[in-house]
């Protein structure tokens, strides 16, 4: 325990540095600018990760959940549970995000303890990480974008389709098999299933605002088209009677 405390402080240590220290070097930026870089790099070195373990150290977490953690799998959960602590103490701090993106970092936090607490799990839990950070470099992009003043462009839309298909494909699709493999195999404790059924919840919850958004975008895209080609109408009129 003692131990775990350490590697959890100097994981906790370590992100709070890199924020203070892209603070120093992007004097010009303000202090939610530096905290998304951190995200976006905390997103990329986890994907990374956890896409090692999960398709070449192993083993295959839909066939092995409930195994004993190895050692590369519990410095990726403590190198994640040191990040969601420092974006949790300043997301609350800076007051910056709603009851649900602190309902998922809570659940997260509690899962990554969960599983390097019971010394097993960490494959599953290793697989829902790269599961919610696979889209995070994109969510990071299009907030990104806004800020340049480049959203309302091609980029902006590609960014959007690229998201909503890469979190519907793996948070939802893949996500649902995840689950169903965790809920039927007899090795993972019961906690763990639960807290599956949980983080499985929170995904649907934040599919439905995505789909919500999605309508929202369309709707008004095509709403714009279609006010443009009755003002080309009218003015291709013009000119001809002219």
């Amino acid at each position: 325990m003692p131990l775990f405390i350490v590697e959890t402080s100097c994981s906790l240590i370590s992100w709070l540095f890199l924020y203070l220290l892209l603070c120093h070097l992007n004097s010009g930026r303000d202090s939610e600018w530096n905290c998304r870089l951190v995200t976006l790099f905390h997103g990329i070195l986890i994907i990374c990760l956890t896409a090692y373990i999960g398709f070449i150290a192993g083993p295959w977490p839909f066939t092995h959940p409930g195994t004993e953690n190895t050692y590369f799998q519990i410095l990726t959960l403590v190198l994640s549970l040191g990040y969601f602590l420092f974006d949790m103490a300043w997301c609350v701090y800076f007051r910056t995000e709603g009851p649900v993106m602190l309902a998922h970092h809570t659940m997260s936090i509690f899962g990554i303890l969960l599983a390097l607490g019971l010394g097993e799990s960490g494959i599953e839990t290793c697989a829902v990480l790269f599961g919610s950070e696979i889209t995070n470099p994109l969510l990071q992009a299009r907030w990104f974008l806004k800020r340049m003043g480049c959203y309302d462009s091609l980029a902006g839309d590609v960014v959007d389709l690229l998201f909503i298909l890469l979190f519907a494909s793996v948070r939802i699709g893949v996500g649902s098999r995840m689950l169903y493999c965790e809920l039927t195999s007899p090795k993972p404790s019961l906690i763990v299933k639960v807290g599956g059924v949980a983080i499985y919840t929170l995904s649907w919850i934040f599919m439905v605002d995505i789909a919500r958004f999605a309508c929202r975008k369309t709707c008004g895209k095509y709403r714009r088209w279609k006010e443009r080609y009755k003002l080309d109408g009218v003015n291709g009129h013009a000119v001809k009677i002219k």
